[in-house]
């Protein structure tokens, strides 16, 4: 029970550690826009404010949190690729990226859907990479704080 406490405890964490991320990336994607890109097209697609964003990155990275469980299990930081880890999250960001395409079907245009599979797959990518970043510094840290080498 209390491993798996735990497991909820991380993947919760990790959705909201992305949400925030990625609510970022939506305040971002405003401030490029009000300084004058032309962005109508992802506004258009993404009527919604843009750090609602934060949504579907919470969602990603609790799913993430969870296949990382598996896909990863047993093994260190260390000794997970960067490209395989990032490979990943972009293949998890196409799967939650189908979800409102299909929901929307031919509602959506195929510019909608290419730039709401395309923002999720790059997003969760970049996640990926910036989690499995952290998580190594985290490790290098701990071992130094225990006087082993990194």
């Amino acid at each position: 029970m209390k491993k798996l406490m735990r497991r909820l405890r991380g993947a919760l964490g990790m959705g909201l550690s992305w949400a925030v991320g990625w609510g970022l990336a939506g305040v971002l994607i405003g401030v490029v826009w009000t300084l004058g890109v032309p962005m109508e097209w992802f506004v258009d697609v993404f009527d919604a404010p843009l750090p609602a964003l934060a949504i579907p990155g919470f969602f990603a990275g609790t799913a993430f949190s969870f296949v990382l469980g598996v896909a990863g299990r047993r093994r260190r930081f260390e000794e997970l690729s960067l490209p395989g880890f990032t490979a990943l999250g972009a293949v998890g960001g196409l799967l939650l990226g189908l979800v409102p395409v299909i929901a929307a079907g031919v509602a959506l245009s195929a510019v909608g859907a290419a730039v709401v599979l395309g923002t999720l797959t790059v997003l969760s990518a970049g996640s990926a990479a910036g989690t499995l970043w952290i998580a190594r510094g985290a490790d290098e840290r701990r071992l130094l704080e225990a006087g082993a080498e990194p």
